[in-house]
């Protein structure tokens, strides 16, 4: 069985490394889709900025090195452009692994976050004896109507919660689906796909071709949830992560490193309970 792992310390298909001093530091390298209009382009009488063709650096909180690139750059110019940040590079790890600021368990409390469709909504919870026990969105809020409050509130909540989120995956996971197979020719009709939440995946392909989906994947973009499914669609085609697959991947999602790496930056906060 091929899966797709949400654990931050996941990597693109490229990678570099250079050493600091007795210590060796890995990262990923993102390439920019190429523009349609040609780089000398002038655009309402300016050339576009040059910032857009240099190497963007960034240390992420999981110690993880991302270098973004114009499609074109070499991994020469990629690593030169590293070796000029290798000092602030080496200093943000270290920064960060001194930290613990690790993500607190969920309470299931009034003013805490919920996220759905990679938006940020505040959980109020309501005792409203006379209303029947409910999860929505409201005006930004989610909302969570309880008629009695019992001793294991927080419980209670959660699992109404839970449920929400299981029921809505259903409908979106299933929308994108039928939307993403119009660009998996390989595919022949509909896969069957299951839900399960899980703690370090977002989902996986089985050898007969059946997908299974974490329920936490739709607290994310519909953008990241096409990518997942899109992954698992392509080890129906390829079963394992080899170049077939990657660049199989590429073809029917050319940003999909971008994409990946935005569901990096927020799994530690969708899949927190």
């Amino acid at each position: 069985m091929t899966n797709i792992s949400a654990e931050i310390r996941t990597t693109t298909q490229e990678r570099g490394v250079f050493a600091y001093g007795d210590e060796l530091i890995h990262y990923d390298i993102i390439h920019k889709a190429a523009e349609s209009s040609s780089e000398n382009a002038v655009i309402n009488g300016k050339k576009p900025a040059k910032s857009s063709r240099k190497v963007i650096i960034k240390v992420h909180p999981d110690q993880r090195v991302v270098a973004t690139a114009p499609h074109d750059a070499t991994n020469e110019a990629i690593q030169k452009a590293i070796l000029k940040r290798a000092r602030w590079i080496w200093q943000s790890i270290k920064e960060f692994s001194s930290q613990h600021d690790y993500v607190l368990p969920r309470e299931y409390v009034s003013g805490e976050t919920q996220f759905y469709l990679g938006r940020r909504y505040v959980l109020k919870v309501l005792n409203r004896p006379d209303e029947v026990t409910s999860v929505k969105l409201l005006r930004g809020k989610l909302e969570v109507t309880l008629r009695n409050e019992l001793a294991n509130k927080s419980k209670q909540v959660k699992a109404l919660i839970d449920q929400w989120y299981l029921n809505h995956a259903k409908n979106v996971f299933h929308e994108r689906l039928q939307t993403v197979l119009t660009k998996a020719s390989w595919v022949e009709g509909v896969p069957l796909f299951r839900i399960m939440a899980m703690k370090k995946q977002w989902g996986s392909c089985s050898t007969k071709g059946r997908l299974m989906l974490n329920p936490h994947l739709v607290k994310a973009s519909k953008e990241c949830i096409d990518y997942v499914i899109l992954h698992e669609l392509c080890h129906i085609a390829e079963h394992n992560h080899s170049d077939k697959f990657w660049r199989l991947l590429t073809l029917v999602m050319p940003n999909w490193k971008e994409v990946k790496a935005k569901l990096d930056d927020m799994a530690e906060l969708y899949l927190n309970e």
